[in-house]
């Protein structure tokens, strides 16, 4: 991989607002400046940032309290994960450790994005441990480009850069364009300084299938329902939607499929997992699709049971059930509120 200069200029440049292209110049001047600092001040203080915003952020702390509730019950029950996530499922106090280190694991990858263009090769070799590395050499000796699923979870922009490295081919992922040009043009053009191809929502299905047939690793997100078309399935015990592009997409390309996870372990040290998912289930299109997607939730969990403080997906609504049950107390308490 090579870097480049983040604040660079570059040929058909988006105009945008005067305000974007501000906010743009901004994000990555702030970018220039973070490669070349020292990464462990920047770490105190993206943790710090983190702890501000749990602070200030009550609505935002309630829903992670309510999805890691979730999570460390069902790692309870299961005898999964960590003796510290196990803790929470019957300890408050423990429980809110983990709701507040999610919040500096959340900052730490705001961080994260704007170091990408300082990832080199040689840093990935160093700093990220590779659990697994029999199921990665499958991945990429199997004779077929491999889809590769990440979550939003621990070092997200990491999985990919180590998959375009090792690879030595461009990887293709979506990316759903903002609605600000300028700042969306610093993202294309970090990722793509990196080895990654990003392409839009809209043509995302025909470019992944074109990438597959050149022979080139293609990668997409997995474990939220953005669009509200996922497929419910069970997920930590209970029924969540989750999007049916990935496993749609192995099925209709027959590529190999694997779950991508790279969690932090300290400061600048990585660990990485790549577990794979098999797409054969069922005879029936119905039936491939609904065996494809339960082996990747169950791969989603697995991820996430590593270190459920790290899935800043927690941020957002996940379970239909546990959504309706917090509306329903939120209405209970405003009519008592107004009854007083």
């Amino acid at each position: 991989m090579t870097t480049a200069d983040p604040a660079a200029p570059v040929a058909g440049r988006a105009v945008g607002t005067t305000r974007q292209r501000v906010r743009a110049s901004a994000v990555a001047g702030a970018s220039w400046l973070a490669c070349r600092l020292p990464e462990g001040p920047l770490i105190r203080l993206a943790e710090v940032a983190g702890e501000l915003r749990y602070r200030l952020s009550p609505a935002t702390a309630a829903q992670a309290r309510r999805n890691l509730a979730r999570v460390t019950a069902y790692l309870d029950a299961t005898g999964a994960g960590s003796d510290r996530a196990r803790a929470a499922a019957a300890d408050p106090r423990a429980l809110e450790r983990l709701v507040r280190a999610a919040f500096r694991h959340a900052a730490r990858y705001y961080l994260e994005v704007a170091l990408t263009p300082a990832v080199t090769d040689r840093m990935l070799r160093e700093r990220l441990l590779i659990e697994n590395p029999e199921v990665v050499d499958r991945a990429f000796d199997g004779g077929r480009a491999p889809i590769f699923v990440g979550l939003h979870f621990g070092a997200i922009e990491l999985p990919a850069l180590y998959l375009a490295s090792r690879s030595g081919r461009p990887a293709t992922a979506p990316m759903e364009t903002i609605d600000d040009p300028p700042l969306q043009e610093w993202f294309v053009r970090t990722r793509g300084s990196v080895g990654i191809r990003i392409v839009g929502l809209r043509e995302a299905r025909r470019e992944l299938l074109a990438a597959l047939r050149r022979g080139e690793p293609v990668g997409l997100v997995g474990d939220r329902d953005l669009t509200g078309g996922g497929v419910e399935l069970p997920f930590f015990g209970a029924p969540a939607p989750l999007p049916a592009g990935p496993a749609l997409l192995a099925i209709e390309a027959d590529a190999p499929l694997f779950v991508a996870s790279v969690r932090r372990a300290g400061p600048g040290r990585y660990r990485g997992r790549l577990q794979h998912v098999e797409t054969g289930g069922g005879t029936t299109r119905r039936e491939r699709l609904t065996s494809t997607m339960t082996g990747l939730a169950r791969a989603f969990e697995a991820a996430v049971a590593d270190a459920p403080e790290q899935w800043w997906a927690v941020f957002f609504p996940i379970w239909p059930d546990l959504e309706a049950t917090a509306a329903a107390a939120g209405a209970e308490r405003r009519g008592a509120g107004g009854a007083r």
